[in-house]
């Protein structure tokens, strides 16, 4: 059991409600919340359907308020701020425990000699949460109070009633919610071991404060309806199971729900645990993290087709995010499977030679402006091909890729195109943002960083080099793309600064050479480091790499990843937080950024050689798993210490990247 708190953590509110959990369907629905059971965002909910999958994610249950009564006393095991920051009821001090068992959180509850088990899971591939409790110890019966708290809104948005009266409407072990004529109906139902009782009378809960909400400069407080109560008795051994669902029968059987759970988690650890690697229980619950990002995107064509959701609870699947992510969450994790589907539901987007950016929520044209994404794709298709020597993939998806490399020449949107005196790479124009560093408000990009900034042009030239040995592979004519690798090569000594002893960011941007020191420059030396064995060439003198890697790691190397700006630069900004203009202004001004880690780690061995000193760097990307959202990675961290983790509770290509390099460095030929 890798993640554990106990009452040292549970009981003191401030930590307890630091700690976060989430489950996932997959599907795109989730659920997320506090270990302390209190609200403090708009995203927290028991039940957040995807109700147009992978998207339209729809607030459908927030919480279940809980009274035990016991031996003639009641004892409440929730909590709720308001939002005049009063505090009533404080459960979280009945609070045990909390651990997960495997991807399902579970919380302890003691009270004199009584210990009641809570459980919540997500039914793979059902808009379905279960909600279990159980009575493990007590010398006596207990009766359970439940107050279920409903909505249907925007999961980005918040509630304020004003008389909005929902249709409740009593059916068998429970009710159906009708929020209005248009809205999916949903259910809540009570299953025990002696029929639960239930008294409907609606009524709004208002003014639930929202902290986090507030530290993000958005609206900080919401309603709730509660439509009815529930109660129910438990003897000893005995479990009450609520269900809220949107489909048309869940299984009534909390039991064999949760063993399908239990045999759903075994079957994603099963390949993972037949390698011959180092067992590790924190690497195996972040086996499992990487399944919940995977998620259902079917098409028309390809009906199995999948995706990856970027991060929890607010982001969808974006292109770029996804191909970062792929080896780590499914090829590492020995899934090739899964990431043949991703490939190829992905080729089906290709357009002029990019890959979508995002799918916009509510809207299935998706959204082309980035730049790296499609390099991003190359990336992955490389690392397939290594993992799986798959060339009955690799064959179907040639053409497309050699398309890509002619619409780069060409040139496609946004000024993307091949400059061919120097063999890089130039995109942008005012008012976009293409690459990684793509923050915007309104009218404002942040990092506009137009040019030939020095990530893309070492993914341009990884792409080229791809396509040398995928041609190579299928009997394919190969010298254009050797030919056009090795004028990267040349050309990318352009971007060595001397005055500084690292690389300029951006080459040839509206004001000139970009000196600024940001980890982009990494990847001049991590992705060549995996092509050395396909005949690649470095980018970089052996100096100039060390150079790179010493000036990383004394400027932007943090405990939780790489800073995007350096603290020495007049825009640096060392803590995320405030509204839009605010936290968007710090994004990629400092702000530290997990996913880097892994590259940084990469590059790091590359150019030292030391594997166990390089070990030394993942080991408290590791202690988060037991900070913020339990047994996950998130998105981001202030740039100032202690690094406090901020944005995305849980990020795809933070676990990924950690899932990568891990692996890397345990396995032995590598």
């Amino acid at each position: 059991m890798a993640i554990r708190l106990g009452r040292n953590q549970c009981g003191t509110l401030a930590r307890a409600e630091s700690y976060e959990w989430l489950i996932t369907n997959g599907s795109g629905s989730y659920g997320a919340g506090t270990v302390a059971g209190l609200l403090t965002r708009r995203y927290h909910g028991l039940l957040v359907a995807a109700l147009t999958p992978p998207l339209g994610r729809t607030l459908l249950v927030s919480k279940i308020d809980t009274d035990l009564h016991y031996r003639g006393q009641s004892f409440p095991l929730y909590t709720n701020r308001w939002s005049d920051q009063t505090l009533d009821p404080e459960g979280y001090l009945n609070l045990e425990g909390f651990y997960l068992e495997g991807t399902t959180p579970v919380w302890d509850y003691a009270v004199a000699d009584l210990l009641l088990e809570q459980r919540i899971w997500m039914e793979p591939g059902q808009n379905t949460t279960y909600i279990r409790y159980t009575l493990k110890r007590g010398s006596g019966a207990v009766e359970l109070t439940l107050k279920p708290f409903v909505n249907y809104r925007d999961f980005h948005s918040d509630t304020h009633h004003e008389d909005w009266q929902m249709g409740i409407n009593a059916i068998d072990y429970g009710i159906e919610i009708t929020p209005f004529p248009q809205a999916v109906p949903y259910k809540i139902l009570a299953y025990g071991p002696t029929p639960p009782q239930w008294s409907i009378h609606p009524h709004w809960h208002r003014e639930f404060d929202l902290a986090l909400e507030r530290y993000r400069g958005l609206t900080d407080h919401e309603d709730h309806l509660n439509p009815a109560l529930i109660k129910g008795s438990l003897s000893l051994g005995q479990s009450l199971t609520i269900i809220a669902s949107t489909e048309a029968a869940p299984d009534p059987d909390g039991a064999a729900a949760l063993e399908r759970r239990h045999n759903y988690d075994h079957g994603v650890l099963a390949p993972w645990r037949a390698l011959h690697l180092p067992r590790n229980p924190d690497i195996e619950q972040l086996v499992l993290a990487a399944d919940q990002f995977i998620v259902a995107r079917p098409l028309p064509d390809e009906p199995e087709g999948k995706t990856v959701i970027a991060g929890y609870p607010w982001f969808g699947d974006w292109g770029r995010d996804t191909m970062i992510s792929l080896p780590g969450l499914t090829l590492t994790t020995e899934r090739p499977a899964i990431a043949r589907l991703l490939l190829r539901t992905f080729a089906q987007y290709l357009d002029q030679g990019m890959l979508p950016n995002l799918f916009p929520d509510g809207s299935n044209q998706p959204e082309y402006n980035t730049v790296d994404a499609i390099l991003w794709y190359f990336e992955a298709v490389r690392a397939y091909f290594v993992a799986t020597q798959d060339q009955t993939l690799i064959a179907e998806l040639f053409p497309a890729l050699a398309a890509v490399i002619d619409w780069h020449i060409q040139g496609t949107r946004y000024n993307i195109h091949l400059d061919r005196k120097d063999g890089l790479l130039y995109a942008g124009e005012a008012g976009v943002q293409l690459t990684w560093m793509d923050a915007k408000v309104e009218d404002w990009v942040v990092t506009p960083r137009i040019g030939k900034p020095v990530e893309i042009n070492a993914l341009w030239y990884n792409a080229l080099m791809t396509m040398q040995v995928l041609a190579q592979a299928l009997g394919k004519p190969s010298e254009e793309y050797q030919t056009l690798a090795q004028n990267v090569v040349i050309g990318f000594s352009r971007f060595w600064n001397y005055d500084t002893g690292y690389c300029f960011d951006v080459l040839d941007g509206p004001q000139g050479h970009d000196p600024a020191l940001r980890p982009n420059q990494i990847f001049a030396v991590s992705l060549p480091a995996a092509l050395m064995e396909m005949g690649g060439l470095p980018l970089l003198l052996p100096r100039e790499q060390r150079g790179i890697v010493d000036a990383v790691g004394r400027s932007l190397l943090t405990s939780h990843g790489l800073r995007s700006l350096s603290p020495d630069h007049p825009q640096y900004q060392g803590v995320y937080g405030g509204d839009r203009y605010q936290r968007d202004g710090a994004y990629h001004q400092g702000t530290v950024w997990g996913w880097l880690m892994g590259h940084f780690i990469q590059a790091h061995l590359a150019v030292y050689g030391d594997r166990p000193q390089a070990k030394t760097l993942l080991d408290p990307m590791l202690d988060q798993l037991r900070s913020g959202c339990l047994g996950t990675l998130g998105e981001i961290s202030d740039g100032d210490a202690p690094f406090t983790p901020r944005g995305a509770i849980a990020q795809a290509w933070t676990v990924a990247e950690v899932l990568r390099i891990w692996r890397h460095l345990n396995t032995p030929s590598q």
